[in-house]
Parts: structure tokens; sequence; C-alpha cells
């Protein structure tokens, strides 16, 4: 039985599922990024192959921030970008999704969709309030754990209006109301209200959110957000059982998709080799020309195995596998069914 991996890189987190043909999840990570991708992908191949061993595997997607590292240390053969992973995702759980709400550790998105065809986003751009970051920031500040942050909410009967535009006015405003001797249910509850009223104004910025509504990434575990987002909304928010993984998983179907078209072995080095072997990344100025380019290249056990970032093609002798072939080719929005 052929088997895909995913693997989700973010700026926070990092996640790993493996899933078979018939699209079950086999296993499951979800591990703290800490400043450290490499590391954080390889304590999550030292869990697979404690867990799994050296499975035989059809095809690997990665998806996040740190998609392309990751695709050169675990051999893509799909490189995504979260859009197109979170939307393959969603489309898995409920084929008849209108609305993908995602917020994770320092990035919110919202995702469109008519007929089960994906047809626009929107992200973040200049304000994080509202994102795992942020809400972890808040829970050390107050005192609580970030898993008992929701249910504060919930127990709150009067909840307190907080400025939410910006982070720093609904953190100011939070000091503010905190210092005035509120409960803190009542400011917690009032703080998820307010950072749902930013994201609907800052990242769904007045488009239409219609239902069925799928609530998912890291700050999905959070139940006074649900709480609240369901309050504005006035309607149920489905938040699918692998929430906190979507986009690894969106990335190990994309992953799927491409071996059963392509037909052709796939480029993974092995778990218990990626969880071994050391990788290291280096970069030079080009000074050559005016153009100065940043030249990115990646080391794996002492061998230069990829290098980017040269505008005029000079240092572009090496390139990642996946870059040729699926990196960023398809736009988002052309997820077909």
């Amino acid at each position: 039985m052929p088997f895909y991996l995913g693997i989700d890189v973010g700026s926070v987190t990092t996640k790993v599922v493996l899933i078979n043909e018939k699209c079950e999840v086999l296993f499951d990570t979800y591990l703290r990024t800490e400043g450290g991708p490499i590391q954080a992908i390889q304590k999550g191949f030292r869990q697979l192959f404690a867990t799994h061993g050296d499975i035989p595997v059809a095809g690997v997607g990665t998806t996040g921030s740190g998609r392309r590292l990751a695709g050169i240390m675990v051999g893509a053969d799909v490189v995504k970008n979260e859009i197109t992973a979170h939307a393959m995702a969603a489309r898995h759980f409920e084929p008849d999704v209108r609305t993908v709400i995602d917020i994770g550790g320092q990035d919110s998105k919202i995702i469109f969709f008519n007929n089960g065809v994906p047809v626009g986003f929107n992200m973040n751009t200049v304000c994080a309030a509202g994102t795992g970051s942020f809400l972890d920031h808040q829970a050390v500040r107050l005192g609580i754990p970030i898993e008992e942050f929701g249910e504060y909410a919930l127990r709150s009967s009067s909840p307190i209006k907080i400025a939410g535009r910006c982070g720093v006015f609904a953190e100011s405003d939070l000091i503010h109301k905190q210092q005035m001797g509120y409960k803190k249910e009542d400011l917690i509850a009032g703080l998820c209200l307010a950072l749902v009223g930013n994201y609907l104004n800052n990242v769904a910025r007045g488009h239409r959110i219609e239902p069925p509504v799928l609530f998912q990434g890291g700050v999905a575990a959070n139940i006074g957000m649900r709480a609240a987002f369901e309050k504005r909304l006035g309607m149920e928010i489905i938040v699918p059982p692998l929430f906190k993984v979507m986009g690894a998983f969106g990335a190990a179907l994309l992953a799927k998709r491409y071996a059963e078209r392509r037909r052709c072995p796939s480029n993974f080095r092995g778990a218990s080799h990626i969880a071994s072997f050391t990788c290291v990344p280096r970069t030079f100025t080009c000074g050559d020309c005016p153009n100065n380019c940043e030249i990115n290249e990646v080391y794996i056990s002492g061998e230069l195995v990829s290098r980017w970032g040269s505008k005029c093609g000079k240092w572009y002798n090496l390139s990642l596998a996946s870059d040729d072939r699926q990196e960023e080719r398809e736009s988002p929005l052309r997820l077909s069914r």
C-alpha cells in the first residue's frame, strides 16, 4: 500500500502528516518550530520513524512559510502555498464548504468557495491581532494557561468591550480594563469578540461569509474564539477533527494527487535518513554585477543539494526538483475538483 506525506512548516509550528491511499491519517505530529525549522522537521521524522519505520512513501508535499527548505530536506514532489493546501484539506472534510477561516501562529487567512472550487482569498497584512502568538502572549500576561483561555471566555456573563482595531490597541485597552478590576473571564470574552471583529474587518474585508464555514489552524482549539465567531456571524462554525494539521494534511493530499497523475517515483529521501543527516543552509552575496544577488545554498551531509536566488541565472546550476514541477505553478484559485 502506498503512503503519502505532508509537511507544513510555519513560523510558530511544524506539522507532519502521513496518510494511506484511502486518505486515512496514520500519523500526525504538531511541534513548536522555536526558530529552528530544520530541527523541528528532523524531530517530526524521528517520531515518524519510531512509529512506522522506513515505510514506502509514494509522494511528499510541503507547504507553509518554510516549504522550500522543507522540500529540499525531505525530497518533496510537490511544494505548494498555504492557500492551496488548506483549501484542499477543507474540501476533503466538507465538500460543500463555502468559507474557510484559518488562523495560525502569525497569520490569518480566509478562503471563499463556490461549488467546491476556491474562488478568492485574503490574508492579514499589517496586523497579527488574534493569531496564535498574540493569544499566547496575552495568556502569559494574564497568568492563564493558553489551553484554558477559551474556557474562561465561555464563563463570562458580561464581556468587556475591548478596542480591537489592531494588536497594539487591543493589548493597551485590555491592560487598561484589567487595571479597572474587571474579571478575567469578562476581559477574555471581550478580547475574543474584539479579535473576531478585527478579523472580519481586516481579513474578510467586508466579504459575505456563507455557510458551511470551517474554522481551522491552531487558534481553532480556542473555544472562546469559536464562540465569538458564532456570535458575530450568527451561524454554526465547524471545526474539523484535524484542524491543527490541516495544512500538512492538504499537502499530503496534493502529493497523492500528483503521484497518481504522474506515476513516477518519489524524490523522498527516507524517514531514517532525514531524521539523522546534517542540514546546513548558507548564503553569500554575488557582487559580479549591480544586481548583488543574495545566493542561498543548502548542504545535506556536506553535499550541496540546492541553490537559489540568482536573478541572472549565473548560479542557477542546482535547483529544487519540485520547483521545476509544481512550485507555485498553479494559482491557489485553480484547485479544480
